[in-house]
């Protein structure tokens, strides 16, 4: 399914919807080149999760935990990681085998140690369309 954003606050709805939605144990594969709304789609599932703490990218530490919601919410961005086994140090798959969410920026770089099914969900944009329009396609893996 592919679904249109002509502005921040359409991400954010977006993600606020599926975080509404989510199930413990859920992961989320987020794609994306840099300056797509990652961030803003994240803030947007967490709200939806009921997190009202700021929501941060987690680049350099590669997850944080989000716990208040109505499910924990863990964010990983693995742009910057160096080699899969930095996953099983950090307790990787207590994560995703866990009863929280699971968001996973960069998800490309460890689809080796995916679960066999994730949302699976891409933000593109269309600079022709507008400087704000973003498309996003969600699909099950």
């Amino acid at each position: 399914m592919i679904v249109q954003s002509f502005c921040a606050e359409d991400t954010y709805e977006i993600g606020k919807k599926i975080g509404q939605k989510a199930v413990p144990g859920q992961v989320i594969c987020l794609y994306g080149n840099l300056g797509v709304g990652k961030t803003v789609f994240t803030k947007g599932l967490a709200d939806g999760l009921g997190i009202t703490e700021p929501i941060q990218s987690p680049t350099f530490t590669i997850v944080r935990e989000y716990e208040e919601g109505r499910l924990p919410l863990y964010h990983f961005d693995v742009y910057r990681i160096g080699d899969i086994e930095e996953m099983d140090e950090i307790g990787y798959e207590d994560y995703v085998y866990g009863e929280g969410v699971c968001l996973i920026e960069w998800a490309n770089l460890i689809e080796e140690i995916l679960p066999d099914h994730y949302q699976k969900i891409t933000i593109r944009k269309d600079l022709e369309k507008g400087f704000d329009y973003r498309e996003i396609e969600m699909e099950e893996q």
